[in-house]
């Protein structure tokens, strides 16, 4: 891999980890729990802003890091051989903060999702008979 791709690679893991990692923002957790709604989402043809070939990627890529067969191996290269599984735990990592962001977004846009945060449909209205809130919904 040409050295400009492994700093692009890094680079973008840099980014995934400052959009991770904000205040406000999604949990890993919630990250974590979007992937399969996001599978779903893609293969319906509901969600556009992913390709079935970019989550195949992904799942390639996750396949190859827990792989006992590897491109370079540690065992004869040591530290080189570490470095093929870098660059692709850092795309991995990138991808899925970035594709997750993306889709946890769409979600709340289109009102879909998995009830995190998404508002009720009602009122709230003050009712001066007992000096409290009441609810219409």
């Amino acid at each position: 891999m040409a050295m400009h791709a492994k700093v692009a690679t890094f680079k973008s893991l840099a980014t995934a980890i400052k959009i991770a990692t904000r205040p406000g923002g999604p949990s890993m957790t919630e990250r974590a729990q979007a992937v399969p709604r996001m599978v779903k989402a893609v293969r319906s043809g509901e969600y556009k802003g992913t390709s079935v070939g970019r989550l195949l990627l992904m799942l390639g890529a996750a396949g190859y890091l827990v792989s006992p067969v590897d491109l370079l191996p540690e065992g004869v290269l040591g530290a080189l051989g570490l470095a093929d599984d870098a660059v692709v735990g850092s795309w991995l990592a990138a991808q899925l903060v970035t594709e997750t962001e993306e889709f946890l977004a769409w979600e709340r846009s289109t009102g879909r999702g998995s009830g995190h945060g998404a508002a009720v449909p009602g009122e709230v209205v003050d009712d001066a008979r007992d000096g409290g809130p009441e609810f219409r919904g």
